[in-house]
């Protein structure tokens, strides 16, 4: 099936979609002339190829992300350092759970690759069934491990015949994403799939 991205302030970069791969970049207008039968979905904001997070392992490994349930018991925001380490050795099943939520919220912020070394099975696993890309971690991080790092890494742009993977972030340019961070994300598509939609 045929889907056509378009993001409302990048309309000039549109991204057409055949399953896993991307069939075409360009503007919108010329796009949906070529291809009318496509599924046309409108996004807010800017369609960028996505973002890569240099910190896999302190976010996936190190990071315990509550489950909603447990909320009464761990809050609801990601637990890091001795606690998490507590949590894990109190219950080492916790991990596969934990590493899902936290590529979930990943995903959530536009993240469609990651790097860095992962060690644990639960990690490497939630990673590859989500699709995301594993790329190589700078030698220099930016700063400490966050799902919005400072800098954002921002992958190199689409092309035809590669796979189709990207977010929408609802900023008004580059500049507005690289001042209010990755937590602008509205939508990430892995391989074709919509991953994630902010509501």
């Amino acid at each position: 099936m045929l889907t056509l991205h378009v993001a409302e302030a990048t309309p000039e970069s549109a991204v057409l979609v055949d399953g896993a791969l991307v069939a075409a970049v360009g503007p919108y207008e010329d796009l949906a002339a070529l291809r009318p039968e496509a599924r046309v979905r409108r996004w807010p904001g800017i369609l960028t190829p996505g973002l890569l997070n240099p910190y896999a392992p302190e976010l996936l490994e190190e990071t315990y992300h509550p489950d909603p349930r447990e909320a009464a018991e761990f809050g609801t925001e990601p637990i890091t350092g001795e606690r998490a380490r507590e949590i894990f050795r109190a219950d080492p099943a916790r991990r596969g759970a934990s590493a899902r939520r936290g590529v979930q919220r990943l995903l959530a912020h536009g993240t469609v690759a990651v790097a860095g070394e992962l060690r644990g099975r639960a990690a490497v696993d939630a990673v590859r069934r989500a699709g995301l890309a594993v790329g190589r971690r700078p030698e220099r991080l930016p700063g400490p491990p966050s799902f919005s790092p400072v800098p954002l890494v921002l992958l190199p742009g689409l092309a035809p015949g590669g796979p189709a993977r990207f977010a929408v972030f609802d900023v008004p340019d580059r500049a507005g994403l690289v001042r209010l961070g990755a937590g602008t994300c509205v939508a990430t598509v892995l391989d074709g799939r919509l991953v994630f939609r902010r509501r």
